[in-house]
């Protein structure tokens, strides 16, 4: 089946949105870089946070179209040779940034770096390099589940199965006790949103019965509920009150755009130019936050503007350009090379 190149456009429309967020929103009201960012536009920065929900549901289409046809060793292959080396260069980059640019922000160490090298941090007691972590975490643990399910033989053979129990099992955590380890395990706070993914892909490939309808609507309505639910810790760290219904539409419309965008036969773009601007999205992503505080912080107050944050942002949507255009692939290549040779001589063995 043929790449939906429009999904690779959207990704840096979800990837700006939470750019804005953490310049636009985050710094002044959550409180942790208050000079890091540009207070009027709150207001409207305030909900570019959504631009990871709807990640989520475009890696829920891409995951299933790379699933295709694949045994689980290939799958996990290709996900971690596409994830973990560059995560591991970026992550370095944004170590040696703050190391040499110093500053009283951040602070970072061999042990703190050592510690993210797993990538789950916390998990040893140590934060992450980059707060925006957290969301690769929920996206690997997707993708090990997807690996397992299709081990077993039933990813996507069972695939309505498997969304009805995994979105059970989200509400019913979610409106009970909301317990951490099965939020943490069975990524029950954003079910929803993988699901809709998922199922997008099924209409995509041709599917159009009554299943399809109701499983799509009820992991929307899920997904939706997810948005909702989350503003309550958002509300409790930044002491702002989000509109509900103004999250449920917008996440609404993203849902519309990337349903829109997998229907779409002509190419908006050259095709080599729309790839690159899909593929930046992942470094643009790992490198725009605190490495992007520690350049700014290191500008006088006066210089801090909105000018100066559009250049730095700029500057490290170019730097990421410049990995996914000349590192990130000899990187991939080399790793799914050493991994293919020994996954099968571990099985041997």
């Amino acid at each position: 089946m043929n790449r939906v190149e429009a999904l690779d456009l959207l990704r840096l429309v979800a990837v700006l949105g939470v750019v804005f967020y953490h310049y636009g929103f985050r710094g002044p009201n959550i409180g942790d870089h208050t000079w890091a960012a540009l207070p009027y536009l709150s207001p409207f920065a305030m909900y570019g946070y959504l631009g990871v929900p709807a990640f989520f549901v475009i890696s829920g289409f891409v995951i299933a179209y790379s699933a295709e046809g694949r045994t689980a060793s290939e799958f996990a292959i290709a996900r971690f040779s596409r994830i973990y080396p560059t995560f591991v260069l970026c992550m370095t980059i944004t170590a040696l940034g703050i190391l040499i640019l110093g500053g009283e922000l951040f602070h970072v160490s061999f042990a703190r770096w050592a510690a993210n090298l797993a990538i789950a941090s916390p998990a040893l007691g140590l934060p992450y390099m980059d707060s925006a972590y957290w969301s690769l975490v929920i996206e690997i643990t997707f993708y090990a589940w997807v690996a397992v399910f299709i081990a077993a033989g039933l990813f996507p053979r069972r695939l309505d199965a498997l969304v009805l129990a995994w979105l059970l099992l989200s509400m019913a955590n979610e409106l009970t006790a909301d317990t951490t380890i099965l939020e943490k395990v069975f990524l029950t706070d954003n079910a929803g949103y993988f699901a809709t993914g998922l199922m997008l892909y099924e209409f995509h490939r041709g599917r159009r019965d009554l299943m399809w309808f109701c499983i799509f609507g009820l992991s929307v309505g899920t997904a939706v509920f997810h948005a909702i639910h989350s503003l309550g810790w958002l509300h409790a760290h930044s002491d702002v009150v989000f509109q509900p219904s103004v999250v449920a539409t917008i996440f609404l419309a993203s849902v519309a755009v990337i349903f829109l965008a997998t229907r779409l036969n002509v190419s908006l773009l050259p095709p080599k130019i729309t790839i690159a601007i899909g593929a930046l999205t992942y470094p643009f992503y790992l490198l725009h936050q605190q490495l992007g505080y520690t350049i700014l912080s290191r500008f006088p107050p006066q210089y801090q503007s909105a000018a100066t944050i559009c250049l730095i942002v700029l500057a490290i949507a170019a730097v990421s350009w410049a990995i996914c255009r000349y590192i990130e692939a000899p990187l991939r290549t080399s790793t799914r090379q050493l991994l293919s040779k020994a996954l099968p001589l571990r099985a041997a063995a």
